[in-house]
């Protein structure tokens, strides 16, 4: 294709998908077409089809995808792609041409959240997009911030800044892990909550042991009296199926590379539309912008095919379809923790409860210290999982497969720990 042919493609259309993008989830789903989710979870046919999508070493296996996930060979080509068309004339290509594109990413991830595109920013991470609510919240000296001990350790970092800046006060709650029932977590929330509460920040999933708290319920409370609700949602957009709606949040941050299997550096922020005017941007934006989602976006020059390559992370997760991914998550989940279940010094600390529990597991091999377990899975079978630690609270080691981890990978990281157990 010559120079002038090329420049008319992109100038008509930018941001076509690459075919490819999504045929080997594709052609994958004709096998199991007409099943239901529960079923095709245990399809390992399929799954391994999902799995040649992915360029993995199969001399490691990685159950940590509660970190960073890996990106399908299509987003990571399509992200070359667009880094090539970038390099090309950056600022040309990127103002005529790619940035008009990723407007239809910033459409799609609206459709999948259930928001207006109005309402939704296009960040680099979770914690960008929290701390833009976090500092940006006008809040005065005694005023109270509720949240637990679980959450996010950058999230607390930021809450004490404004403590030291500001004079605010964080109340921070325990709760039992893993708690005996929705409404413990509840309660524990508005055990601190008083007439001075100004915000309540609290995750959708911990990050811990991958608890799901009664997101909806807190929310709802907290608008009757209210208080501003912050949700970090790092670990559960793309990981299963919900809405905005569903949270009934203020504000709502989550990483696109982790469930999503996005470009590392890609997240989003929504602000619900009567709340955007409240919250100052991180870096500043025209007084013209003030009830402007794009104001949160004022970040100045940034690598746009992370971006553009967005959309082709979205196409291979609707491939999937959210129902049948979030199955084939809980089934994994619960095949580690049920051949563990009665293992002597372990300790699950993850419920089994659909609705407060998914890919994410943790658990505990008393007498072992976690860091050490953590360094012999890996040198000793090759298994990466991930040590997790509440000061004061408990340390455990937290296991987190993906839609490219084999049953096998599983009954290896079993075996391991049934092997440690006896030690």
């Amino acid at each position: 294709m010559d120079r002038r042919a090329f420049l008319a493609t992109l100038s008509s259309v930018p941001f076509v998908l690459d075919a490819r993008a999504s045929a080997q989830a594709r052609e994958a789903a004709v096998g199991v077409a007409g099943l239901a989710p529960d079923v095709v979870a245990s399809q390992e046919s399929y799954w391994l089809s999902i799995r040649r999508a992915f360029a993995l070493d199969d001399n490691h296996v990685n159950l940590n995808s509660g970190s960073v996930s890996p990106a399908p060979r299509a987003v990571f080509d399509a992200m070359t792609r667009y880094w090539t068309v970038t390099n090309m004339s950056p600022s040309h290509f990127v103002d005529e041409f790619m940035q008009p594109g990723v407007e239809r990413v910033r459409q799609r991830l609206a459709a999948m959240l259930g928001c207006g595109t109005d309402e939704l920013a296009l960040t680099r991470n979770t914690s960008e997009s929290l701390q833009i609510a976090q500092m940006g919240l006008s809040l005065r000296a005694g005023d109270e911030i509720v949240s637990t001990t679980q959450d996010y350790p950058r999230m607390l970092s930021a809450w004490r800044q404004r403590e030291r800046r500001d004079g605010v006060v964080l109340k921070l709650v325990r709760f039992p892990t893993p708690p005996p029932s929705m409404d413990t977590l509840y309660e524990r929330v508005f055990s601190a909550v008083t007439e001075r509460t100004k915000v309540i920040l609290i995750c959708h999933m911990t990050y811990t042991t991958g608890q799901i708290f009664p997101v909806k319920r807190i929310c709802d409370e907290a608008r009757r009296r209210g208080i501003t609700t912050i949700v970090d949602g790092g670990h559960t957009f793309a990981h299963f199926p919900f809405t905005v709606a569903d949270l009934g949040c203020d504000v709502f941050g989550s990483s696109l590379h982790k469930w999503l299997c996005a470009p590392v550096g890609t997240g989003i922020l929504y602000v619900r539309r009567e709340v955007i005017p409240s919250i100052w941007p991180l870096m500043a934006a025209g007084d013209g912008k003030r009830g402007d989602i794009r104001k949160f976006e004022e970040i100045g020059t940034h690598p746009i095919a992370l971006r553009a390559a967005v959309a082709d992370a979205i196409t291979f997760h609707e491939e999937i379809g959210g129902e049948r991914k979030a199955a084939r998550l809980r089934f994994l989940r619960d095949r580690w923790m049920r051949a563990l279940e009665k293992v002597p010094r372990v300790k699950l600390l993850t419920p089994y409860d659909p609705t407060q529990a998914c890919a994410l597991g943790s658990m505990v091999l008393e007498g072992k210290d976690a860091r050490e377990l953590t360094t012999e899975l890996q040198q000793r079978w090759g298994i990466h999982v991930r040590r997790r630690q509440v000061k004061d609270e408990f340390e455990c080691i937290r296991i987190t497969p993906n839609v490219f981890t084999r049953l096998d990978e599983i009954d290896l990281f079993v075996e391991a720990i049934r092997t440690l157990a006896k030690a």
